[in-house]
């Protein structure tokens, strides 16, 4: 009787050691294939540090505020299942030093990153500017000899022109774009609204505007993913 509880509880331990070294076996490969085959998206926050871009009325500064948009997006496709890269992470250029050549250095940067992240598409966040006041609404823009980025530019602005602060509706423009030609992957510029005008820069200085923006843009993206899969 003893031999036999004994022989039970040694083929009992050793199925309990089999069963543990499995399920800790399955997760790790799980984590691994998961980890491998999570896509990755490029966001790039324009300008930074000395670089602010353009300005509002108010003195708010492009830059931070492209951050601030980068962000929220980034929370947003991570909760969709990407892996999300900035190029920019704090309110600092990439440019190393303010010695001459700042902007080709903190250009390089941007590039080198993007390269190295291999992304399933990269967006570039700017807000514009110009002369005339009454110009506002935000715009996608592509690079000219990728279809692939102009596909991404009309996904994203189908999505732009279909918020209710849209006041007209607009079309995506092709543009020749350093951030653009970094990578073969599908990549486009959104300017998110004119800093010139002061209905544009009321709204994104609102930040659930900007959340509002950001899941617009997130939308256009997995519009452009989803169809080209």
């Amino acid at each position: 009787m003893n031999v036999s509880r004994k022989r039970i509880v040694s083929v009992a331990a050793v199925l309990l050691l089999v069963l543990f070294a499995f399920g800790t076996c399955f997760f790790a490969l799980s984590r691994t294939a998961s980890g491998a085959s999570m896509p990755v998206v490029v966001l790039d926050a324009g300008h930074g540090g000395i670089d602010g871009g353009v300005s509002g009325a108010t003195g708010v500064k492009e830059s931070d505020l492209n951050l601030a948009i980068v962000r929220i997006l980034q929370e947003k496709f991570e909760a969709a299942g990407y892996e999300a890269v900035l190029t920019r992470r704090s309110e600092a250029g990439l440019y190393g030093t303010t010695a001459p050549g700042h902007k080709r250095r903190d250009m390089a940067a941007r590039a080198q990153i993007i390269q190295e992240a291999s992304p399933a598409l990269v967006l570039s966040i700017h807000q514009n500017s110009f002369s005339d006041p009454v110009r506002r609404g935000a715009q996608a823009f592509y690079r000219l000899d990728l279809p692939s980025s102009k596909a991404l530019a009309l996904a994203l602005q189908s999505a732009l022109n279909g918020m209710e602060e849209c006041v007209k509706k607009t079309s995506p423009v092709a543009g020749d774009y350093f951030i653009l030609k970094c990578c073969d992957a599908p990549s486009a510029i959104v300017e998110c609204g004119f800093l010139s005008n002061a209905e544009d820069e009321k709204l994104l200085l609102s930040e659930s505007y900007r959340e509002k923006l950001a899941s617009a843009i997130l939308e256009g993206a997995l519009t452009y993913l989803s169809a080209a899969a």
